[in-house]
């Protein structure tokens, strides 16, 4: 069981990192782990400027956990549009959202009950 709770953090780790290497913003973990109806053991959340901007950082992260932990999304949507891509490592759920659109649905609310860790730019 440990083993799994060092790779899921090392994928954290990694997320947060390449969303940092292409300047994403407001970038937030929430650990969802010691909710009942959680569907996944972590969100992460961040902010870009524009649609370019959230491809960019869609694109950083799948380039990289496929470089550095051979992994691939499970699933991603809203990439087509890029104001709010939804990113499936199964045990980490990344929302890359323009900033409207993460005022507008604001999901951290959703899950006020998780610990949030936020990340420096």
């Amino acid at each position: 069981m440990a083993k799994k709770i060092d790779e899921t953090n090392i994928l954290l780790e990694n997320i947060i990192d390449a969303i940092k290497d292409v300047k994403g913003l407001e970038i937030v973990s929430l650990d969802l782990r010691k909710l009942d109806s959680a569907i996944s053991k972590y969100f992460v959340i961040c902010t870009g400027t524009s649609s370019t901007h959230v491809n960019a950082i869609e694109g950083s992260i799948k380039k990289t956990i496929s470089k550095d932990l051979g992994e691939k999304p499970f699933h991603t949507e809203g990439n087509r549009v890029g104001e709010w891509i939804l990113m499936d490592y199964s045990d980490i759920i990344v929302h890359i959202f323009q900033e409207k659109t993460r005022a507008f649905y604001n999901i951290e609310d959703f899950w006020g009950d998780a610990e949030f860790k936020n990340y420096k730019e």
